[in-house]
């Protein structure tokens, strides 16, 4: 019988300083593209993919996002007092049953490996998710469903993977391609973050990942990798030559960095663009913004 994969991490724990001073006080994830915040999609995108269980590796100063998918009774009254249903039906839907979510701590930041450790506990001897809620990927079908597809025809360890240009290999986990059949590919290895003329292709590992329990196995020897942390990508290789097979996957859809100020804009700009309510006045400022300079010179 084939595993199914119904459980996903969600390592939220970091500062988020790169988007200080807002981070100061709001978490990274709970930052709003357009009117939803970071970690809806995420939660949206596991959701489609057949996910039952999320489980949050959080640390302190989190508790806002912890109330975002609380029940807002007062809230709720009030719009209903209002008669405003369809806005009543969108605030529900951002609600977890009790027993869906779980949040667990991480104490310090001893890198993305740590993170997934930690949830160990809760996931016992099946495969799971790990979603990164700063990697939003625009696609017709979620990503992580296109995944979970291909999981479940091959097992093994699958890893989400795009092509970058050869001079950012550097800040990107690369794969080592033992054999390229297309949108899935069988891989010899990973490389953290390696320099341009070590790395042995342009396929770089973003944050989708479905994963054995042979990984978590690896995850409790805690050994340190790149920066001195616990390198998820470290447990994955050595799950690897410990016998398993890990994949790279070429999803289709397009990938914002929103880790990044200019990732998060770029998305910001294309999700409102494909929004019915939004598009034509977006289009039309943007026109005039592109065309300015131009007629001023």
């Amino acid at each position: 019988m084939r595993a199914k994969v119904t459980k996903a991490i969600f390592p939220v724990a970091g500062l988020g300083t790169r988007f200080l001073p807002a981070t100061k006080s709001v978490p990274k994830e709970i930052m709003t593209l357009v009117d939803r915040p970071l970690v809806q999609y995420a939660i949206d995108e596991a959701r489609a993919a057949g996910i039952k269980e999320f489980i949050f590796v959080t640390s302190r100063g989190k508790g806002a996002l912890e109330d975002y998918f609380d029940n807002a009774p007062q809230l709720e009254q009030e719009l209903r007092r209002k008669g405003k249903t369809e806005l009543l039906d969108l605030l529900k839907s951002t609600n977890m049953d009790s027993g869906e979510i779980a949040y667990m701590r991480q104490h310090k930041p001893l890198g993305l490996g740590h993170a997934v450790w930690c949830a160990r506990r809760l996931i016992a001897n099946e495969p799971f998710a790990v979603i990164l809620p700063d990697d939003v990927v625009a696609a017709e079908k979620p990503c992580l469903a296109q995944m979970v597809e291909a999981f479940e025809e091959k097992q093994g360890n699958f890893v989400a993977c795009m092509e970058v240009p050869e001079d950012n290999t550097g800040s990107y986990g690369i794969l080592d391609v033992k054999e390229d059949m297309g949108t899935v590919v069988s891989t010899k290895g990973m490389i953290e973050k390696p320099a341009p003329e070590d790395a042995p292709s342009n396929l770089a590992v973003i944050g989708r990942y479905i994963l054995t329990p042979k990984v978590l196995q690896q995850l409790n020897k805690k050994k340190t990798g790149a920066g001195g942390e616990i390198q998820l990508t470290d447990a994955i290789a050595d799950a690897r030559e410990g016998g398993e097979e890990v994949f790279g996957y070429r999803f289709s859809g397009h990938r914002f960095d929103c880790g990044s100020k200019a990732g998060f804009l770029q998305a910001t700009v294309a999700f409102a663009l494909a929004r019915d309510d939004l598009r034509d006045d977006l289009m039309g400022y943007l026109s005039d913004v592109v065309h300015a300079p131009k007629a001023a010179q």
